[in-house]
């Protein structure tokens, strides 16, 4: 993982996401709320506590924090990444709703069965392939017994997907990742029966399509996926 690479981009990261999902016709704030939306039905209805102990892995500038906030106001929410620069940006905005953590690329600085859920928002194809079981590793040790990890990613089976970031400066060194190559990686790592599910089918001039999106997560065609899985 190259700090470096996050670093130069940390202070218009918004400005170039936003320029780059135009097509979508929505911001970035949309995505972001999205995911954390999306957790409320993802995670399980009976033994995960209301208010979670999150690790938000690869958080960026904490574009996440303020809908963690408003889904789950209860949790306490830890911002990883191995971006200074960004982490400094993060802290400035959201320093009172989340703590935010230096990574060193290789260790979390955690104790083992740290956090209620690991969360990682579009972080894993900016990472070799090659690490990711390590990471997963890491994150299973924080993760406590009946915890969960919810990875989101771009789907290389869409089109737009694909256009998005091959025209991202941040992006330039980004391989996308199948679906099922990430749960294999994920349950190489130890976690228990990965669950796939596709996301964002419409764009924003068809929205009014977007109550069917809950009935399309089997169909591979979305512009991200999710992969969640539970440690037991």
């Amino acid at each position: 993982m190259d700090a470096a690479e996050f670093d130069k981009f940390a202070e218009e990261y918004r400005h170039l996401h936003a320029a780059n999902i135009r097509l979508s016709g929505e911001d970035p704030e949309y995505f972001a709320e999205y995911k954390i939306a999306d957790l409320v039905e993802i995670l399980p209805r009976e033994g995960f506590p209301r208010d979670p102990l999150i690790l938000d892995f690869g958080a960026g500038i904490g574009q996440s924090v303020p809908y963690f906030r408003k889904y789950f106001p209860g949790s306490r929410v830890v911002c990883l990444d191995v971006s200074k620069k960004c982490l400094e940006i993060g802290r400035s905005r959201f320093g009172d709703a989340a703590e935010f953590v230096h990574f060193d690329g290789a260790s979390l600085p955690f104790p083992d069965n740290s956090f209620d859920l690991a969360f990682l928002a579009c972080v894993l194809h900016h990472i070799p392939h090659s690490e990711h079981i390590g990471i997963f590793k890491e994150l299973r040790r924080v993760v406590r017994p009946d915890g969960a990890l919810v990875t989101y990613e771009h789907n290389p089976n869409n089109p737009l997907a694909v256009h998005a970031v091959n025209t991202c400066a941040f992006d330039e060194n980004a391989v996308l990742l199948k679906a099922r190559e990430l749960a294999a990686s994920i349950c190489a790592a130890g976690f228990n029966r990965p669950i796939v599910r596709y996301r964002i089918f419409f764009p924003h001039m068809m929205r009014w399509l977007r109550v069917a999106e809950p009935w399309m997560a089997w169909l591979p065609l979305g512009a991200q996926y999710c992969v969640h899985a539970r440690k037991n």
